[in-house]
Formats: structure tokens, sequence, C-alpha cells
């Protein structure tokens, strides 16, 4: 699903007010989530929706807790709506489309949205391309080192 979306953006000293346009894709992958400690204990393909706006990935806690992944610490967030909840964090192995890596995930609860959060996309290496649904692959920048003089 693509959608192009505006904001109202701050008052111009002429009295009119600026409007952003962007385009908004929302797309859907699986993700599977290992246990750290015991990588062959793992949930299966988690259906979660790519999300740019969200910093970590929200998956069910049921699962997560199924998969021997432990809760670390509580958390509080903000949602879209505005909402401020406090959700449990842990660590896992998080695999999409052959793309891996560790990060903290949520332990979501019923009614939240399972999401893939920007982290996690870091984490991978990737781009989100939004007109073509997909993760994208991309270079990572490295700090200089010596051997760079």
């Amino acid at each position: 699903m693509l959608r192009r979306k505006q904001r109202q953006g701050p008052s111009l000293a002429d009295g009119s007010s600026a409007v952003d346009t962007w385009l908004v894709s929302l797309f859907r992958v699986n993700v599977v989530a290992k246990n750290p400690k015991d990588e062959s204990r793992a949930t299966g393909p988690i259906e979660v929706l790519v999300d740019t706006g969200a910093e970590l990935t929200w998956l069910p806690s049921a699962l997560l807790q199924a998969a021997g992944i432990e809760p670390r610490r509580k958390r509080s967030f903000t949602t879209a709506t505005g909402v401020s909840v406090e959700r449990t964090v842990g660590y896992a192995v998080l695999a999409v489309e052959g793309h891996e890596t560790v990060d903290e995930v949520v332990f979501a609860e019923r009614g939240d949205l399972s999401l893939l959060g920007v982290r996690t996309l870091e984490g991978f290496g990737v781009v989100v391309d939004p007109l073509g649904h997909r993760l994208v692959a991309v270079s990572t920048i490295a700090a200089g080192s010596q051997h760079d003089r």
C-alpha cells in the first residue's frame, strides 16, 4: 500500500502555512526471533509491519517467552496515538530475508501491533524501498582508521 500524506507545517511570515508531502509505504515481512543464549530455540515466522517510525521491534510476548527469550527491564513508550505505555524489553537474534542482527525487542501485549523497528533495520544494514516494498542492503559507513591517513 502506498499513500501520499500531507502534514500541516509551521506558519510562515505571510500568514500562510507550509505543507510537507511525503510517501508512506506500508508492507509486511516475516521475522524470526532466536534466543541469544540458545539459537536452536526460536519463534516461527511472525508477520510484522515494517515501521520506520518505531525505534524498536515489537513482537508478541507469548511467542518470545516460548522461545526462552528473557525479559530484561521495563521501558516507557509513546504510541503513535500519543498514549504512554510501559512494556518489558529483552534481547533477541532477529532474522528477516537473510538479514540477521541482535537487538532489543519489546514484549508486545494483547492489542499491540507487531512491528519491525528502525534499529533492527539499521542492524540488518538495510533501507526500506517504499515503492518496491522490500528491504535493500546498503553499505555501512564506518569511522575512519589510521590506515586512512
